[in-house]
């Protein structure tokens, strides 16, 4: 497999695969939001060689293979996916783009269908979240997800494709949005503000993009067909330890006992939201991935 698709190519998650994909020397054939801002991310990208860029709506999608020419690439990553979490006219849109995508990649001659699902398929659960766990999503961006990804299975096995489902869980790191929560503890320390935040006491798992990356090309490489993996680091803990990690990076700097972390610790006080009526727990077993790929994170979330 030296030569793939990606739709989402330009996202937060597909921008970091498309990046490691041309780093170990693929070709990639990159399904761009037409007008996006995000594609500019991919300019350093055109240098190579190896990237070729198609501008297309996820809608559209059934018109890829008039722009990729059959027997191009093998191996067909999907990551394109719109719409909040209980926008239900677009996430029901978004099972039908999935079969669509799924059928334009047999039409191109693909042989293996990467597609991407999440962790809230699984839900709400106290156990240890496994691939074999029922799923119980209690949004409709989980419930699309579940529906996709027991529909594009059977749909592959008609095709003939090779069918894999990546459940990726929290990210962060590089292109990472600025509405995370990652993203607005550290804005905040950095403007000197307080951040108010839950007691943050359920598990959280959090995985750095980059290794998401390397997680679905190990997928792409060595994945069983037919099977779901769990995309994560599988090292949770509790949220509010993140977001002390978080602090302690961003005070690190001061040394002087005026200007110490523990002079500035009032800056993380955390307020108990009492109007929050759902809280997930994560608890990822990263056991499957890690025994059919070999695959293991790298990055530490204090790196």
């Amino acid at each position: 497999m030296k030569s793939v698709v990606v739709t989402g190519a330009a996202g937060f998650a597909g921008c970091n695969l498309t990046e490691k994909l041309i780093e170990h020397g693929y070709t990639v054939y990159a399904a761009l939001r037409p007008g996006s801002d995000h594609n500019r991310r991919l300019d350093p990208l055109a240098d190579s060689g190896r990237l070729h860029s198609v501008e297309l709506d996820i809608g559209d999608i059934t018109e890829l293979p008039e722009a990729i020419r059959p027997g191009s690439a093998d191996t067909f990553f999907h990551l394109a996916w719109t719409g909040g979490r209980d926008d239900f006219d677009s996430q029901y849109k978004n099972i039908g783009d999935t079969i669509n995508t799924l059928e334009a990649a047999a039409a191109i001659g693909c042989k293996r269908f990467i597609c991407t699902g999440s962790q809230a398929e699984y839900g709400i659960t106290d156990k240890i979240q496994t691939e074999d766990m029922a799923p119980a999503p209690f949004s409709a961006y989980g419930a699309a997800k579940t529906a996709a990804m027991y529909l594009s299975k059977r749909r592959a096995e008609q095709l003939g494709l090779e069918w894999i489902w990546g459940r990726i869980f929290s990210l962060y790191g590089k292109y990472e949005p600025a509405h995370t929560l990652v993203r607005y503890i550290t804005d905040s320390l950095e403007k000197g503000e307080e951040p108010h935040v839950t007691p943050a006491l359920q598990n959280w798992d959090y995985l750095d993009a980059g290794d998401c990356a390397e997680a679905l090309i190990a997928l792409g490489e060595r994945g069983k067909s037919g099977e779901i993996y769990n995309i994560a680091n599988g090292k949770y803990r509790p949220l509010k330890e993140f977001i002390e990690i978080l602090a302690e990076q961003n005070l690190a700097p001061c040394k002087d006992a005026e200007n110490s972390l523990e002079a500035n610790h009032s800056l993380l006080k955390i307020h108990y939201d009492k109007t929050a009526e759902v809280i997930v727990s994560l608890q990822p077993s990263v056991s499957k991935i890690n025994r059919d790929t070999g695959w293991s994170p790298k990055v530490s979330f204090g790196e």
